[in-house]
Protein backbone atom coordinates (compact mmCIF):
# COMPACT_ATOMS: atom_id res chain seq x y z
CA UNK A 1 0.00 0.00 0.00
CA UNK A 2 1.10 3.92 -0.51
CA UNK A 3 1.15 6.32 2.00
CA UNK A 4 3.22 5.13 4.47
CA UNK A 5 1.21 6.47 8.01
CA UNK A 6 4.11 8.61 10.40
CA UNK A 7 4.04 7.18 13.39
CA UNK A 8 1.92 8.64 16.52
CA UNK A 9 1.92 7.58 19.86
CA UNK A 10 -1.35 6.87 20.09
CA UNK A 11 -2.75 8.41 23.72
CA UNK A 12 -3.52 5.41 26.80
CA UNK A 13 -6.89 5.69 27.19
CA UNK A 14 -7.19 5.39 30.84
CA UNK A 15 -10.06 6.21 33.40
CA UNK A 16 -8.68 9.67 34.31
CA UNK A 17 -7.14 10.20 31.01
CA UNK A 18 -11.37 9.88 29.69
CA UNK A 19 -12.12 11.62 33.02
CA UNK A 20 -10.05 14.44 32.19
CA UNK A 21 -11.00 14.72 28.17
CA UNK A 22 -14.52 14.70 28.71
CA UNK A 23 -14.46 17.57 31.43
CA UNK A 24 -12.60 20.10 28.89
CA UNK A 25 -14.65 19.23 25.93
CA UNK A 26 -17.95 19.23 28.26
CA UNK A 27 -18.72 15.33 27.07
CA UNK A 28 -20.75 13.29 29.22
CA UNK A 29 -20.64 9.38 27.62
CA UNK A 30 -24.78 8.69 26.12
CA UNK A 31 -25.71 5.34 27.00
CA UNK A 32 -28.33 5.14 24.47
CA UNK A 33 -25.49 5.20 22.05
CA UNK A 34 -23.42 2.11 23.98
CA UNK A 35 -20.40 4.81 24.94
CA UNK A 36 -18.65 2.56 27.42
CA UNK A 37 -14.89 2.89 26.70
CA UNK A 38 -12.52 0.31 26.98
CA UNK A 39 -9.76 1.38 29.60
CA UNK A 40 -8.05 -1.63 30.49
CA UNK A 41 -4.77 -1.22 28.59
CA UNK A 42 -3.61 -5.00 28.24
CA UNK A 43 -6.91 -5.94 26.88
CA UNK A 44 -7.14 -3.08 24.41
CA UNK A 45 -3.70 -5.09 23.28
CA UNK A 46 -5.21 -8.07 23.16
CA UNK A 47 -7.70 -6.47 20.62
CA UNK A 48 -4.85 -4.98 18.17
CA UNK A 49 -2.35 -7.78 19.01
CA UNK A 50 -5.59 -10.68 17.71
CA UNK A 51 -5.75 -8.24 14.70
CA UNK A 52 -2.37 -9.03 13.53
CA UNK A 53 -2.27 -5.27 11.54
CA UNK A 54 0.38 -4.96 8.47
CA UNK A 55 0.47 -2.28 6.45
CA UNK A 56 -1.04 -4.30 3.84
CA UNK A 57 -4.15 -4.03 5.71
CA UNK A 58 -7.05 -1.38 5.70
CA UNK A 59 -8.95 -1.59 9.20
CA UNK A 60 -12.35 -0.52 9.75
CA UNK A 61 -13.43 0.72 13.12
CA UNK A 62 -17.25 0.92 13.80
CA UNK A 63 -17.42 3.50 17.62
CA UNK A 64 -14.87 5.68 17.41
CA UNK A 65 -15.14 7.35 20.26
CA UNK A 66 -11.83 9.47 21.83
CA UNK A 67 -10.08 8.27 18.72
CA UNK A 68 -7.52 6.33 21.03
CA UNK A 69 -8.21 3.13 19.39
CA UNK A 70 -8.35 4.52 15.88
CA UNK A 71 -4.51 6.29 16.35
CA UNK A 72 -3.23 2.67 17.48
CA UNK A 73 -4.51 1.14 14.25
CA UNK A 74 -3.15 4.02 11.92
CA UNK A 75 0.13 3.12 14.15
CA UNK A 76 -0.06 -0.58 12.18
CA UNK A 77 -2.29 -0.41 9.46
CA UNK A 78 -1.87 1.43 6.14
CA UNK A 79 -5.39 2.71 6.54
CA UNK A 80 -7.70 3.14 8.63
CA UNK A 81 -11.56 3.60 8.27
CA UNK A 82 -13.78 4.64 11.70
CA UNK A 83 -17.40 5.24 12.09
CA UNK A 84 -18.59 7.74 14.47
CA UNK A 85 -22.34 7.94 14.37
CA UNK A 86 -21.80 10.90 17.43
CA UNK A 87 -20.61 14.63 16.46
CA UNK A 88 -19.41 15.53 19.40
CA UNK A 89 -17.11 12.33 19.43
CA UNK A 90 -16.30 12.59 15.72
CA UNK A 91 -14.55 15.92 16.33
CA UNK A 92 -13.12 14.92 19.22
CA UNK A 93 -11.44 11.80 17.35
CA UNK A 94 -10.99 13.78 14.31
CA UNK A 95 -8.61 16.21 16.88
CA UNK A 96 -7.09 12.58 18.50
CA UNK A 97 -5.77 11.41 14.69
CA UNK A 98 -4.96 14.72 12.99
CA UNK A 99 -1.61 13.63 12.61
CA UNK A 100 -2.14 10.67 10.85
CA UNK A 101 -2.68 11.09 7.23
CA UNK A 102 -3.90 7.35 6.71
CA UNK A 103 -7.18 8.05 8.48
CA UNK A 104 -10.68 8.97 7.62
CA UNK A 105 -13.42 9.35 10.32
CA UNK A 106 -16.72 9.36 9.08
CA UNK A 107 -19.55 11.15 10.64
CA UNK A 108 -22.35 8.41 10.42
CA UNK A 109 -24.78 5.90 11.40
CA UNK A 110 -22.88 2.38 10.15
CA UNK A 111 -26.35 1.69 9.56
CA UNK A 112 -29.11 2.55 6.99
CA UNK A 113 -31.42 -0.51 8.75
CA UNK A 114 -31.34 -2.75 10.83
CA UNK A 115 -30.63 -5.43 7.93
CA UNK A 116 -28.69 -2.60 5.79
CA UNK A 117 -25.48 -0.87 5.74
CA UNK A 118 -25.25 2.58 5.50
CA UNK A 119 -24.34 2.89 1.86
CA UNK A 120 -22.12 5.67 2.87
CA UNK A 121 -19.68 3.74 4.77
CA UNK A 122 -19.69 1.22 1.83
CA UNK A 123 -18.71 4.20 -0.71
CA UNK A 124 -16.10 5.54 1.45
CA UNK A 125 -14.93 1.69 1.90
CA UNK A 126 -14.37 1.24 -1.63
CA UNK A 127 -12.84 4.73 -1.61
CA UNK A 128 -10.34 4.03 0.79
CA UNK A 129 -9.38 0.35 -1.28
CA UNK A 130 -9.10 2.42 -4.43
CA UNK A 131 -6.44 4.75 -3.28
CA UNK A 132 -4.66 2.42 -0.18
CA UNK A 133 -4.72 -0.76 -2.26
CA UNK A 134 -4.79 -3.23 0.70
CA UNK A 135 -4.05 -6.98 0.65
CA UNK A 136 -6.75 -7.41 2.94
CA UNK A 137 -9.59 -5.89 5.15
CA UNK A 138 -10.28 -6.20 8.59
CA UNK A 139 -12.54 -5.18 11.12
CA UNK A 140 -11.44 -4.01 14.62
CA UNK A 141 -13.83 -2.61 17.06
CA UNK A 142 -15.10 -1.71 20.48
CA UNK A 143 -18.25 -2.74 19.15
CA UNK A 144 -21.20 -0.13 20.72
CA UNK A 145 -23.63 -2.74 22.10
CA UNK A 146 -26.47 -1.55 20.20
CA UNK A 147 -25.43 -1.92 16.84
CA UNK A 148 -23.25 -5.29 17.30
CA UNK A 149 -25.29 -7.94 16.31
CA UNK A 150 -26.43 -5.92 13.01
CA UNK A 151 -23.04 -4.36 12.35
CA UNK A 152 -21.58 -8.49 12.58
CA UNK A 153 -24.65 -9.65 10.49
CA UNK A 154 -24.70 -6.96 7.74
CA UNK A 155 -21.10 -6.76 7.25
CA UNK A 156 -20.89 -10.99 6.60
CA UNK A 157 -24.31 -11.27 4.56
CA UNK A 158 -23.60 -8.06 2.47
CA UNK A 159 -20.15 -10.03 1.84
CA UNK A 160 -17.51 -7.70 2.66
CA UNK A 161 -14.34 -8.66 2.27
CA UNK A 162 -13.12 -8.86 5.72
CA UNK A 163 -9.88 -11.25 6.91
CA UNK A 164 -10.92 -10.74 9.99
CA UNK A 165 -13.40 -9.15 12.89
CA UNK A 166 -11.82 -8.57 16.61
CA UNK A 167 -14.38 -6.82 17.71
CA UNK A 168 -16.03 -6.76 22.01
CA UNK A 169 -19.84 -7.58 22.30
CA UNK A 170 -22.20 -7.84 25.12
CA UNK A 171 -21.27 -11.35 26.59
CA UNK A 172 -24.89 -12.62 25.64
CA UNK A 173 -23.93 -12.00 22.18
CA UNK A 174 -20.37 -13.32 22.38
CA UNK A 175 -22.31 -16.90 23.77
CA UNK A 176 -24.57 -16.47 20.80
CA UNK A 177 -21.99 -16.08 17.93
CA UNK A 178 -20.32 -19.47 19.37
CA UNK A 179 -23.28 -21.64 20.57
CA UNK A 180 -24.01 -25.25 19.73
CA UNK A 181 -27.17 -27.28 19.06
CA UNK A 182 -29.54 -27.94 21.47
CA UNK A 183 -28.02 -25.06 23.32
CA UNK A 184 -30.16 -22.33 25.27
CA UNK A 185 -28.41 -19.62 23.42
CA UNK A 186 -28.27 -21.74 20.12
CA UNK A 187 -30.77 -19.52 17.14
CA UNK A 188 -30.61 -17.99 13.94
CA UNK A 189 -27.92 -15.30 14.93
CA UNK A 190 -25.41 -18.48 15.66
CA UNK A 191 -26.00 -20.40 12.42
CA UNK A 192 -26.29 -16.97 10.03
CA UNK A 193 -22.97 -16.50 11.50
CA UNK A 194 -21.34 -19.70 11.74
CA UNK A 195 -22.55 -20.96 8.15
CA UNK A 196 -20.27 -17.80 6.90
CA UNK A 197 -17.32 -17.84 8.95
CA UNK A 198 -15.98 -19.19 11.76
CA UNK A 199 -16.28 -17.49 15.95
CA UNK A 200 -14.61 -17.93 18.56
CA UNK A 201 -14.37 -15.40 22.12
CA UNK A 202 -10.57 -14.75 22.98
CA UNK A 203 -11.63 -13.01 26.29
CA UNK A 204 -14.65 -12.72 28.87
CA UNK A 205 -14.33 -8.86 30.34
CA UNK A 206 -15.79 -7.93 33.56
CA UNK A 207 -18.00 -4.38 33.81
CA UNK A 208 -15.32 -3.06 35.30
CA UNK A 209 -12.73 -2.55 32.29
CA UNK A 210 -15.30 -0.12 30.77
CA UNK A 211 -16.09 3.80 31.73
CA UNK A 212 -18.65 4.29 32.67
CA UNK A 213 -19.22 0.49 33.38
CA UNK A 214 -22.06 -1.45 31.55
CA UNK A 215 -24.63 -3.24 33.14
CA UNK A 216 -23.48 -6.76 31.61
CA UNK A 217 -20.14 -8.80 31.33
CA UNK A 218 -18.30 -8.26 27.70
CA UNK A 219 -16.33 -10.14 25.75
CA UNK A 220 -13.54 -9.73 22.71
CA UNK A 221 -14.42 -12.24 20.07
CA UNK A 222 -12.66 -13.25 16.28
CA UNK A 223 -14.97 -14.18 13.50
CA UNK A 224 -13.01 -15.24 10.34
CA UNK A 225 -15.39 -14.88 7.02
CA UNK A 226 -14.68 -18.43 5.34
CA UNK A 227 -15.11 -18.51 1.60
CA UNK A 228 -15.46 -22.08 1.38
CA UNK A 229 -18.63 -21.74 3.90
CA UNK A 230 -20.22 -18.91 1.65
CA UNK A 231 -19.76 -21.39 -1.41
CA UNK A 232 -22.18 -23.51 -0.38
CA UNK A 233 -24.85 -21.09 0.48
CA UNK A 234 -26.73 -20.46 -2.77
CA UNK A 235 -28.61 -17.26 -1.34
CA UNK A 236 -27.73 -15.38 1.47
CA UNK A 237 -30.05 -13.50 1.78
CA UNK A 238 -32.84 -15.32 1.69
CA UNK A 239 -30.80 -17.85 4.04
CA UNK A 240 -30.75 -14.97 6.89
CA UNK A 241 -35.04 -14.44 6.21
CA UNK A 242 -35.65 -17.92 6.36
CA UNK A 243 -33.96 -18.61 9.89
CA UNK A 244 -35.96 -14.85 11.07
CA UNK A 245 -38.99 -16.58 9.87
CA UNK A 246 -37.86 -20.08 11.60
CA UNK A 247 -37.12 -18.83 14.41
CA UNK A 248 -39.52 -15.96 15.16
CA UNK A 249 -42.15 -19.50 15.98
CA UNK A 250 -38.89 -21.27 18.33
CA UNK A 251 -41.80 -22.68 20.93
CA UNK A 252 -42.94 -24.46 18.05
CA UNK A 253 -42.35 -27.82 16.68
CA UNK A 254 -40.24 -28.26 13.17
CA UNK A 255 -43.17 -28.92 11.60
CA UNK A 256 -45.23 -26.15 12.91
CA UNK A 257 -42.40 -23.46 12.57
CA UNK A 258 -42.10 -24.34 8.76
CA UNK A 259 -46.03 -24.30 8.43
CA UNK A 260 -46.53 -20.85 10.61
CA UNK A 261 -44.41 -19.34 7.80
CA UNK A 262 -46.07 -17.35 4.82
CA UNK A 263 -46.41 -19.26 1.05
CA UNK A 264 -47.81 -21.94 -0.99
CA UNK A 265 -45.04 -24.27 -0.63
CA UNK A 266 -45.65 -23.99 3.52
CA UNK A 267 -48.99 -25.60 3.12
CA UNK A 268 -49.49 -28.27 5.43
CA UNK A 269 -49.77 -31.32 2.97
CA UNK A 270 -46.67 -29.78 1.01
CA UNK A 271 -44.51 -29.42 4.54
CA UNK A 272 -45.57 -33.00 5.82
CA UNK A 273 -44.60 -34.70 2.16
CA UNK A 274 -41.33 -32.19 1.96
CA UNK A 275 -39.95 -33.44 5.47
CA UNK A 276 -40.74 -36.67 5.07
CA UNK A 277 -38.72 -36.71 2.08
CA UNK A 278 -35.67 -35.21 3.48
CA UNK A 279 -35.89 -37.70 6.87
CA UNK A 280 -37.21 -35.23 9.48
CA UNK A 281 -40.02 -36.28 11.80
CA UNK A 282 -41.26 -32.54 12.29
CA UNK A 283 -41.62 -32.81 16.01
CA UNK A 284 -38.03 -31.62 16.16
CA UNK A 285 -36.86 -28.23 17.30
CA UNK A 286 -35.20 -26.43 14.90
CA UNK A 287 -32.32 -25.46 17.82
CA UNK A 288 -31.41 -28.99 17.69
CA UNK A 289 -30.67 -29.16 13.83
CA UNK A 290 -26.93 -28.71 12.44
CA UNK A 291 -25.72 -25.85 10.32
CA UNK A 292 -26.02 -28.39 7.63
CA UNK A 293 -29.37 -29.21 8.58
CA UNK A 294 -30.93 -25.70 8.19
CA UNK A 295 -29.39 -25.18 5.12
CA UNK A 296 -30.51 -27.81 3.56
CA UNK A 297 -34.44 -27.02 4.59
CA UNK A 298 -33.54 -23.24 3.21
CA UNK A 299 -33.52 -25.01 -0.19
CA UNK A 300 -36.46 -27.08 0.72
CA UNK A 301 -38.84 -24.15 2.05
CA UNK A 302 -37.48 -21.38 -0.04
Amino acid sequence: MSDTPIPHPAPRQTQSYLRELFQCNRLHPKNKLGQNFLIDLNLIDLIVNAAELTRADLALEVGSGTGSLTARLAELAGAVLSVEIDPAFHALAEETVHAHPNVRILNADVLKTKNLLNPDVLTSLNEMREQYRPQRMKLVANLPYAVATPVISNLLIAGVELERMIVTVQWEIAEKLIAKPSTKDYGALAVMVQSLADAEVLRKMPPSVFWPKPQVESGIVKIVPSAEKRAKIPDVQRLRNFLRDLYSHRRKNLRGAIIAMTGHQHEKPIVDAKLAELGYAGTERAETLSIEQHLELCEAFP
